[in-house]
């Protein structure tokens, strides 16, 4: 059954691969990035793609026009944006952290809002977090501002889930170890990463699809190394 889709983070990483699976198993998707142009070369008929800043307040009507105007309904939306600063603690600003959190939560949590409205029963909302964000796991340095915004992520999922329990919507977020991806490069310049992009992205489209019948509210470590 043709689902209807939206992912962030899109021009690169597991957020590139998704848009593609999705499109070639049938779906239609809205692909929403700063830079739309990486999805825009790839000319899918089923692909709406255009240029969105999380952190940008005013880019939110431009969802929900869309909705209204084309799909009506919502069926799976994939938080997978993310922003990261590597930076020792001691050097970490009010505006570096600022900068991570309103696209790493803050912005999660209002396109989350914006499109809530236009999900039904069976609907997913699926959040990529990370096991930086994870309580009791492995830490790093460096990575101050980025990790705990990830573990905020983890937080607010269990609160939707628990808000909207008679809605028949559920929600989920997935702690990813390393993939090789860009934002591993920046994390970790240099570490080889055991699992590919598209392979990561492989196992978020099955579970956006069906991990919710199954799972609500719940955290899913999904990480075979360490990092």
């Amino acid at each position: 059954m043709q689902k209807n889709i939206i992912i962030t983070g899109t021009s690169r990483g597991i957020g590139f691969e998704l848009v593609q699976l999705f499109a070639k198993a049938g779906h239609r998707i809205l692909a929403l990035s700063r830079n739309e142009r990486p999805i825009n070369d790839l000319n899918l008929s089923n692909v709406t793609t255009f240029s969105f800043d999380l952190s940008d307040e005013n880019a939110y009507s431009k969802v929900e026009d869309f909705i209204n105007a084309n799909w009506e309904q919502v069926d799976v939306l994939i938080n997978n944006a993310g922003m990261l600063v590597n930076k020792p603690f001691s050097e970490i600003t009010m505006a570096d952290f600022e900068a991570v959190y309103k696209t790493n939560v803050f912005g999660v949590a209002e396109l989350t809002r914006v499109v809530l409205p236009f999900m039904k029963q069976n609907s997913h909302v699926v959040t990529i977090s990370s096991m930086g964000g994870v309580q009791g796991s492995m830490k790093f340095p460096g990575l101050a501002a980025y990790s705990s915004s990830k573990g905020a992520v983890i937080t607010l999922t269990e609160l939707w889930a628990e808000e909207y329990k008679e809605s028949g919507i559920s929600f989920n977020v997935l702690a990813l170890g390393a993939v090789q991806t860009e934002m591993l490069e920046e994390a970790f310049p240099g570490y080889q990463a055991p699992t590919t992009a598209l392979e990561m992205a492989e196992y978020i489209s099955d579970f956006a699809l069906n991990g919710n019948k199954y799972y609500n509210g719940k955290l899913l470590q999904v990480s075979n190394s360490t990092p």
